[in-house]
């Protein structure tokens, strides 16, 4: 009885895991039929932008990132200035495209042998119409100089001041059939002739400053701006493509605030702060294989100098060579 209770319960398990791998199977040929469908869909003029001839890519990269923090105001009378910056960050990473879904690894070679030790993210997706930027980081490596005015400039070793922040970057291109992003960016697209278009951007800035010993201080910002650019893709001969773009948004709404030694410093928001955009980039084509080399940066300035100026720069390059097959 045993057994005949074993050999049906054994019927039963086979037809139940034949049963989930047959509708596993079918879910997942229907996921890649809607993927194919609109990997080859037709949105743009193909005279200016195609697809790849091909559905896989391989993309190796070397990314570079780096930031700055520069203030300078005025205290009981007295100008001051301070720059600082962090250290640089070089990532290696690897990522396979199937029709337009991308998966990627990265590694940090210093962070790996235990000489970096902040943390970093950046994220982007691009695609002809529409796109967003996201960087965060949080940065404890920071080096640099303070000067009162009159005096002799001040060393800040990298344990003094900290930094969390947030950049976040959304365009949308009106002429996306004809201009595409991600030709420059992600080589989803092939730009075949030459073409420009008008970006409506968005832009969002959040950071949280904090320096410590005998000038301790909490500077918070939050920032959000909206503006306009151009960005023009110039294909000056066959597998050239050199991409640049700016977008400067203009702050439509503002909260910072200052603590200096437990005592909270008014600030005001001051016409215009802005925050800049730049993109730029360079593709050669080789066949199926692909090279080249990328850059974002952003640019932040808000307050006046009467008070106090904090200006932001954020950058991140990426050397890259890629083959489609």
């Amino acid at each position: 009885m045993k057994k005949k209770n074993m050999k049906t319960l054994s019927l039963i398990t086979l037809s139940l895991l034949l049963w989930i791998g047959s509708t596993t199977q079918i879910h997942a040929q229907k996921l890649l039929n809607l993927l194919t469908e609109r990997y080859g869909r037709i949105t743009v003029d193909t005279a200016y932008i195609t697809r790849p001839q091909t559905k896989w890519t391989v993309k190796g990269r070397i990314n570079v990132s780096g930031a700055e923090l520069e203030t300078e105001g005025t205290d009981m009378g007295r100008g001051f200035k301070t720059h600082v910056a962090s250290d640089y960050k070089s990532t290696v990473s690897l990522g396979v495209n199937y029709m337009g879904v991308a998966v990627s690894l990265a590694l940090n070679p210093a962070k790996l042998l235990g000489k970096y030790k902040d943390y970093e993210l950046n994220l982007r997706s691009y695609n002809n119409r529409w796109g967003v930027d996201l960087a965060y980081q949080d940065s404890r490596n920071f080096k640099g100089w303070y000067q009162d005015e009159g005096e002799a400039r001040i060393d800040l070793p990298e344990d003094v001041l900290s930094m969390k922040s947030l950049n976040v970057n959304f365009y949308y291109a009106f002429n996306h059939r004809r201009f595409s992003y991600p030709a420059a960016f992600t080589q989803s697209y092939i730009q075949r002739r030459s073409a420009g278009s008008f970006l409506l951007g968005v832009s969002g800035q959040g950071q949280d400053t904090e320096t410590k010993g005998d000038f301790q201080s909490k500077l918070r910002v939050t920032n959000i701006g909206i503006g306009a650019g151009y960005g023009y893709n110039w294909v000056p001969g066959r597998h050239w493509l050199l991409h640049i773009s700016a977008l400067p948004t203009f702050t439509v709404y503002s909260n910072t605030s200052l603590k200096v030694d437990d005592e909270r410093i008014p600030l005001h928001y001051h016409f215009p702060e802005v925050i800049i955009t730049a993109r730029g980039a360079i593709v050669r084509q080789f066949g199926n294989m692909f090279a080249g080399i990328n850059m974002v940066f952003n640019y932040t300035n808000i307050g006046n100098i009467d008070q106090l100026a904090i200006m932001n720069t954020k950058w991140r390059n990426q050397l890259f060579v890629g083959y489609r097959f």
